[in-house]
């Protein structure tokens, strides 16, 4: 694979860089150490692609775990404990199951690394919420987020977001208060 593109959210490759920059050179080892054909394992079962051989996201998922974790990444896990006392004093609410939990896909020396094939949703909700609640908890100081580009996303099934999509979201977004250093890099086959 390799980076096609990559945007600075909230000055974030600026100084993900400086902080960063051995760590960030490993990421991007990484990233064009995967052999993405081998990743194209996906047959699809939708009408508008009938029989179709796509890239399956959870295959990617696994490579960039593979690795990453060697290289001294590691996932990290929140326990989410769900308040109760909002609730209204005639409601009963059905029991609230343990084991909720918030996870970073990878987290090295305060940085966080998510990487998305998902919905677009989640690379809003990562960016705009996920790093910061990590930021919050002392866990992350910067993030990274690995998203396909359209060209790329446009293999695998539909629904799959894209970096320039996303991109173009957050910079009519604008920047929050609350926002962290985030480089978003765009990646295709």
């Amino acid at each position: 694979m390799r980076i096609a593109a990559e945007f600075s959210f909230n000055n974030g490759s600026k100084i993900v860089r400086a902080k960063h920059s051995s760590i960030i050179n490993e990421l991007e080892e990484c990233i064009n150490a995967v052999d993405a054909s081998r990743c194209k394992t996906k047959r699809s079962k939708e009408k508008t692609m009938p029989g179709k051989i796509l890239y399956s996201p959870r295959a990617l998922n696994k490579v960039f775990n593979d690795l990453l974790i060697p290289k001294g990444w590691s996932k990290h896990r929140e326990k989410c404990d769900y308040p109760s006392h909002y609730y209204m004093k005639d409601y009963e609410p059905s029991t609230l199951r343990g084991g909720a939990f918030r996870e970073m896909d990878f987290v090295k020396d305060r940085l966080g690394v998510e990487v998305q094939f998902g919905k677009y949703a989640f690379m809003v909700y990562n960016v705009c919420a996920k790093m910061t609640i990590f930021h919050n908890l002392k866990v992350i100081d910067e993030g990274v987020e690995i998203v396909p580009v359209k060209a790329f996303a446009d293999q695998m099934s539909t629904g799959v977001s894209y970096f320039e999509q996303f991109v173009w979201d957050l910079e009519h977004r604008g920047i929050a208060d609350i926002d962290i250093p985030v480089m978003i890099l765009g990646i295709d086959r």
